[in-house]
């Protein structure tokens, strides 16, 4: 929100982003408002790069310079920077598991503030198009080797240790499990719950479920 004309300039804010990092959050809002609507428009395959540019109003040498190829516009978010920040400044001796499920939790009710239809539309498309939940799955060992660099200070371990490099890509494994179950179940339960449930099952292990619950 501007001031006007009239009012003082405010102090320096050393939180608020400079211009020129507002300018670019920006064009990659611009960029992905675009390509969610075209692509709730006329679909994932029939909206290309060239189209995206367009509505957006930049060159599509600007939409690769922000986002390396079509799949990382529907997944790319700054949420692993948070989620990086959130665990480190978390108490040293909380368990990890206890520490995720705060982070997560904070993490999901920030996103929570997007749009129901955006949510609903990135989420089915990483479960419907092949070309996205590919790419998912790269994006996912990126995250998977920031958790083994918490992990490593949390226990004392070298971040290439066969241990941790398990345990890190089971929690994130668990999470896109969630997120497809979610999406493959029409959005109708609580992503947070099911983040819980997910770290539940890799905290306490796999029950054996008894004969009167199955189907």
């Amino acid at each position: 929100m501007s001031a006007t004309a009239h009012s003082p300039s405010p102090p320096a804010d050393p939180s608020r982003p400079g211009l020129r990092e507002r300018k670019k959050i920006k064009t990659r809002t611009a960029i992905r408002d675009a390509t969610y609507r075209l692509i709730s428009e006329q679909g994932y395959e029939a909206t290309t790069v060239e189209q995206i540019a367009e509505a957006a109003e930049v060159s599509p040498s600007t939409v690769f310079r922000y986002f390396p190829t079509k799949e990382d516009i529907v997944l790319t978010d700054e949420f692993d920077p948070l989620l990086e920040d959130e665990l480190r400044a978390r108490p040293a001796d909380e368990p990890l598991i206890d520490s995720l499920r705060y982070v997560l939790r904070k993490g999901l009710s920030l996103g929570g503030q997007e749009e129901p239809e955006v949510t609903a539309l990135r989420t089915r498309l990483m479960v419907e198009v092949a070309s996205v939940r590919s790419r998912m799955m790269e994006s996912m060992s990126v995250t998977g080797r920031m958790l083994c660099r918490v992990l490593a200070e949390r226990s004392g371990r070298d971040p290439a240790d066969l241990e941790v490099r398990v345990y890190a890509m089971a929690l994130i494994g668990g999470l896109q499990e969630a997120t497809m179950y979610w999406a493959e179940h029409h959005h109708k339960d609580d992503l947070r719950d099911l983040v819980d449930r997910a770290l539940t099952t890799l905290e306490t292990g796999l029950p054996r479920e008894a004969p009167d619950q199955r189907s």
